[in-house]
């Protein structure tokens, strides 16, 4: 599962290493091959080594594209669902906002949360107002969902 701009984000990528990361190896390689002798020539093997990792990098990006289902944002903006940002405050009046989304977009110090973490799970479904307890590794937490959009 993924959003829209999960997707595209995965599409960009993918355009970049096609490109631009493709025309700098080939460079790479291509200047390597100058110094002389491949059979030793360790900077050959090693950009060859590093083009393999790239081509390998490309066939998964390719692979999670096709596989991708787009999940459409929570259109109901009264419950917490995929794809919704959700602003909670915890038992002592800190204020966090979060966006759920997938596992593969998850980036939690820029405000993206799994949806299969805990504190996600705890939160989906709920509406602004209600109380959810959290276990988490330092031990319990409260929170109030304040507004979901």
């Amino acid at each position: 599962m993924t959003t829209a701009a999960g997707l595209a984000a995965l599409q960009r990528e993918l355009a970049e290493l096609e490109g631009e990361g493709r025309r700098q190896m080939a460079e790479r390689i291509k200047a390597a091959r100058e110094w002389g002798d491949l059979k030793e020539n360790s900077e050959y093997h090693d950009a060859k080594n590093e083009q393999a990792h790239l081509e390998t990098k490309i066939a998964r990006l390719r692979e999670r594209i096709a596989a991708a289902v787009v999940v459409e944002e929570a259109a109901d903006a009264e419950v917490v669902g995929f794809g919704s940002t959700v602003v909670v405050r915890d038992q002592e009046g800190v204020e966090g906002t979060w966006q759920i989304v997938s596992s593969r977009d998850a980036a939690p110090k820029e405000g993206r949360l799994s949806a299969e973490s805990p504190v996600a799970v705890a939160l989906l479904g709920r509406a602004v107002g209600e109380e959810v307890s959290v276990a988490l590794p330092r031990g319990e937490r409260r929170l109030t969902v304040v507004s979901v959009g």
